[in-house]
């Protein structure tokens, strides 16, 4: 149905899903939101693992750790009211170029 870059992404969002219901769930205290977590982790980790089948291992990392941080700082600033930065804008600028970079050095190759 998705191809490794669909598998990936659905992937990323499902591990920004579950780090935002690993937060709520209070060091495991609240039920809903810790079986959210491991729902949530287990599905992403299983996408990747199937996205990994026909991608390269470096740059399918590179991808969803960065989109996975830029996803879950995104959900900070705005439903957990955390601090942006100009400082954290350009870390996440430069992670993001980063996996950019791996995908385009794998394309020339």
């Amino acid at each position: 149905m998705f191809g490794p870059w669909g598998l990936l992404g659905a992937g990323v969002v499902l591990e920004v899903v579950g780090t935002t219901c690993l937060k709520l769930s209070e060091g495991f205290t609240k039920a809903i939101p810790s079986v959210c977590f491991a729902a949530c982790f287990a599905a992403a980790f299983y996408l990747f693992s199937r996205a990994l089948s026909s991608m390269e291992v470096g740059i399918a990392y590179a991808v969803w750790a960065g989109f996975g941080i830029t996803g879950i700082t995104l959900v900070g600033v705005l439903f957990f009211h955390e601090d942006v930065s100009l400082v954290k804008f350009a870390g996440i600028s430069l992670i993001i170029a980063g996996a950019a970079l791996l995908n385009l050095s794998a394309n020339a190759a």
